[in-house]
């Protein structure tokens, strides 16, 4: 803001912090904008040199002269604090409430509110006292933010432990830590990621810091288990739910004009394609496993009016082999089916949170269907690269994927219009069917969805979802349907600060782990229409939170059949 300005602002408003009322365990603080002729100068502390313009009352209000109005907006955060002489670490929550001047917009006032509240704990300078916290809410209020009327916090201490907080793993401890130790359930993941392609005993023990007489132990707990068989040349892969059905084939049979499907379904990882499956009728899986390259796995069936095909890619990720390895996997099966007309990608990915806005809020268990925006030409977006301007601010190097035919989009709308009985059926079969499975496709429980803020240096803080700010009519699922762009991109991924950015400027709804190469074969054999259906499992790209990823994926798979349930069926052409 101009200094010319800056001085005006000063000589006809001043924020005043006055102390509501305080207690043993809270103290509430409120932050108003008044102007100069209305404060008592007996009464207050007035602040001089870079705070000039900021007063302080000197007694805790007896509430006469406090505005009583309910506040306009609010979100909630937590903060562990430390004491410096018993060491003990305080679980404090930290409420913040928002008045906002009558001429600002509404529709404004949720991003006005949450860009407030980014910049208040940005990692540069996150206030680490209560003094730098009051005095950066006062600042923002005075310079940046003028359009707050008032501000106000509540500081309540919850608990007191001698442990220090558990932070919950980053993406680059969690996806980029190397090699990691074996465990049945690490060995099981690593299978499961790999199927249809076989796994050799080396193959893990490269991916792994044990040995090789500890890798077999594993491996044979396994077997015993029934849950992964041995092949040729010292390989194992999963065994899938009612193995006697799939048929393992060199080449996949030639197929009558009335078998041959017009949808394809492409998914990344093993609870994926047992979701989408369990939403197909009438079917049958043929394998064609190979030493050499890639293997193939093709369920087929029938969805509604449609027959369809689904196929697991034999690995997804940021290695130059995974995405060579995707996007042949998907050529390959355009080929093998060349009256596919429709493509699905279905599965997780990671959802993007908003602080202060309940409709724009993304959360585990909501499903993101990829749609575009008014002002953008893309329903998919991978960002190649991320760098700082030498004027400052961060540029994006990105490529954008939209369908010639909107027409899977537009079901997807008109799904979303209706509410979601619907789908919310498809969901319920899918889970009496999945019950039988070794996953568990249930719902976790509400407190396991725990949103988390980077503020610097590996530290975070836990945010409070956002509530509605109205009565919401009564929802027959706890998730919700959004439509927008999903992105994607290994830089993006490992960031919390770069995905925010992006999402903020292009109206990014949820990240996955690299289709870029997928979408490229889908276009590049000329399919006019495709959708990417994302159900959340974390706030990265859906790869982290394997607790949340088989519900999701089954919200995924089952609002998919509800789009193909309402398609046109298939012409004798």
């Amino acid at each position: 803001m101009p200094s010319s300005t800056m001085d005006t602002m000063y000589k006809d408003e001043q924020i005043v912090m006055t102390t509501k009322n305080k207690t043993e365990k809270s103290t509430t603080i409120a932050m108003e904008r008044r102007r100069v002729d209305s404060v008592d100068a007996n009464k207050v502390h007035i602040a001089g040199g870079n705070h000039t313009g900021i007063i302080i009352n000197k007694q805790i209000t007896n509430g006469a002269d406090v505005d009583h109005s309910a506040p306009q907006l609010s979100l909630e955060f937590k903060v562990f604090l430390i004491n410096a002489t018993t060491q003990k670490h305080m679980l404090e929550s930290r409420q913040l409430r928002f008045w906002f001047k009558d001429e600002f917009p509404i529709s404004d006032r949720a991003k006005y509110a949450q860009e407030f509240f980014k910049e208040l704990v940005s990692p540069t300078e996150f206030p680490r006292d209560y003094v730098g916290f009051i005095m950066k809410i006062m600042k923002l209020m005075q310079v940046r933010y003028v359009y707050l009327r008032k501000v106000e916090i509540e500081l309540r201490q919850l608990e007191e432990t001698d442990r220090p907080p558990e932070r919950p793993m980053s993406a680059d401890d969690a996806a980029h830590a190397g090699r990691v130790e074996a465990t049945e359930e690490k060995l099981l993941e690593m299978i499961e990621s790999s199927y249809p392609n076989p796994l050799t005993l080396q193959d893990i023990s490269r991916q792994t810091t044990s040995g090789e007489d500890e890798i077999r132990c594993h491996l044979s707990v396994l077997q015993s288990k029934g849950l992964i068989k041995a092949l040729d040349n010292n390989a194992f892969t999963r065994v899938v739910q009612n193995e006697t059905t799939v048929k393992i084939v060199k080449q996949m049979p030639k197929m009558v004009k009335a078998k041959q499907p017009t949808i394809a379904i492409i998914t990344a990882q093993y609870c994926e394609k047992l979701a989408v499956d369990a939403m197909i009728e009438n079917q049958e899986t043929f394998v064609r496993y190979t030493t050499v390259g890639e293997s193939n796995v093709y369920t087929l069936g029938n969805m509604g009016a449609h027959r369809v095909v689904s196929t697991k890619l034999p690995s997804v990720g940021h290695t130059r082999e995974a995405i060579i390895a995707a996007g042949n996997t998907t050529t390959r099966l355009l080929g093998t089916f060349q009256k596919v007309d429709y493509v699905f990608l279905i599965g997780v990915g990671g959802g993007v949170p908003h602080f202060t806005d309940y409709n724009k809020h993304v959360r585990l268990g909501d499903v993101v269907v990829s749609t575009q925006t008014e002002n953008q030409q893309f329903v998919y977006l991978h960002c190649d690269k991320a760098t700082e301007k030498s004027s400052g601010g961060l540029e994006f190097e990105t490529r954008g994927w939209i369908p010639s035919s909107l027409i899977l989009q537009e079901i997807a709308s008109q799904i979303q219009a209706e509410g979601e009985e619907e789908w919310a059926q498809y969901a319920e079969m899918g889970l009496d069917i999945l019950n039988e499975q070794e996953a568990d496709f249930a719902r976790p429980p509400p407190m396991s969805d725990k949103l988390y803020m980077a503020i610097g240096e590996k530290d975070v803080i836990e945010v409070a979802h956002p509530t509605p700010s109205y009565n919401e009519p009564r929802r027959i699922m706890e998730s919700r349907v959004h439509l927008g762009p999903v992105a994607s991109g290994r830089q993006v991924a490992r960031d919390d600060h770069l995905r925010q950015e992006l999402a903020a400027r292009l109206g990014i709804l949820a990240f996955d782990s690299e289709f870029d190469s997928v979408l490229e074969s889908v276009i590049g054999n000329r399919r006019d229409a495709f959708v990417v259906i994302r159900g959340i499992a974390d706030y990265k790209d859906g790869t982290r939170r394997r607790d949340w990823q088989p519900h999701s994926a089954l919200l995924a798979a089952a609002f998919a059949k509800a789009i193909i349930s309402r398609m046109d069926p298939p012409t004798d052409d």
